[in-house]
């Protein structure tokens, strides 16, 4: 299994030493240098993820620890992999889409005098996205779900001389605070009552948890920990009322709009809320309200996506209404139907 794990750490890595050496020494490696090392970065991510997914086809997982940060309070925060065919389907996606938007920003922003700044960036976009969807605990989840909002800030306003851009990835940044305060709020009832930030041991512990009340309320503590979880896939995932954000994110150069708003970024929520299914199911109120927000998400983005003139706003419109429709999915437990869902429309949104 040790050589299974260096892939594993190939996997993240290899887009991060892209990122770095075009970020740091992007002058002094040149254009050429720098889309060769982020692009090769990416491509020997994509080949790996292929090796993984292979090895994961014939019937082998993983889920371990790959370093440990610290433990403090009877909790271990450590970075680790757990890969298994839903991790191996969102690598593959991850890594495929990126590799063509890496290819396809050659040509499209040859004439930018950033174009340096900008493989680095979706060098790190890439690690970042890869991180959330490799990890085995929430610790990880969180650090990737933070790294991508911090780097979709970075290229959305990209072209920081527009008012416009400026605007628009401060809205992405603060929509995305909101919701991610409801996620870390989640996180921190499953730490506090799980006593463990590890996937496979919360999810072990989901029928102990399934019969406390939350304190003060005649709620269940696991539908307030879904919720607040869910509130972050809101933010995350663009889902209504914190949806406002991605349609200005339009302003962007248009690679990114391929890569955040179509394939990866946007995907993160429906993927945690996939991953999170055994604590999803224990709440039917928290499936409701996924449920429903999904449906309101679908029916009135597919209006407002009518009467746009500006084209990459109608695209933006049409991703939001495709997310209700995943979300929806997710609510009524479907979840094997919203991740297929989300990894054909990954491909042909990025198209």
């Amino acid at each position: 299994m040790s050589d299974m794990k260096a892939i594993y750490l190939l996997v993240p890595l290899a887009p991060l030493a892209g990122a770095i050496l075009a970020g740091l020494f992007g002058k002094q490696i040149g254009r050429a240098g720098a889309h060769v090392v982020t692009i090769l970065g990416v491509a020997i991510a994509f080949v790996a993820s292929l090796f993984i997914y292979q090895d994961v086809a014939a019937g082998n997982t993983f889920n371990g620890t790959v370093y440990t940060w610290m433990q403090a309070g009877g909790i271990d925060f450590e970075v680790g992999f757990l890969i298994d065919s839903l991790t191996v389907m969102m690598m593959l996606v991850v890594t495929f889409v990126s590799l063509m938007v890496h290819i396809y920003t050659i040509g499209y922003m040859s004439e930018d005098p950033g174009y340096q700044r900008f493989f680095s960036y979706i060098s790190l976009f890439t690690f970042s996205m890869l991180m959330l969807v490799m990890s085995n605990n929430f610790l990880q989840l969180f650090f990737g779900w933070e790294a991508v909002g911090l780097v979709s800030y970075l290229l959305i306003g990209f072209w920081y001389k527009r008012p416009t851009a400026i605007f628009a990835n401060l809205k992405a940044f603060l929509v995305n605070r909101v919701g991610d305060f409801g996620f870390i709020l989640g996180i921190g009832l499953i730490a506090a009552y799980a006593g463990s930030l590890n996937y496979a041991e919360v999810f072990g512990k989901a029928g102990q948890l399934a019969g406390l009340g939350f304190p003060g309320t005649d709620w269940l503590l696991v539908t307030v920990i879904c919720i607040c979880l869910f509130i972050g896939a809101m933010g995350k995932s663009a889902q209504f009322p914190l949806h406002v954000w991605l349609p200005d994110s339009m302003e962007g150069p248009t690679p990114i709009s391929a890569l955040i708003h179509a394939a990866t970024m946007v995907t993160a929520g429906i993927f945690m809320v996939a991953r999170m299914s055994p604590l999803f199911e224990l709440s039917d109120a928290a499936l409701n309200f996924v449920l429903v927000i999904g449906a309101i998400t679908a029916l009135f983005m597919g209006f407002l996506g009518i009467i746009q003139n500006d084209i990459k706003r109608v695209v933006a419109y049409s991703t939001l209404s495709q997310l209700g429709y995943m979300t929806v999915a997710l609510g009524a437990s479907a979840y094997s139907v919203a991740v297929f869902h989300l990894m054909t429309h990954a491909f042909f949104k990025a198209l």
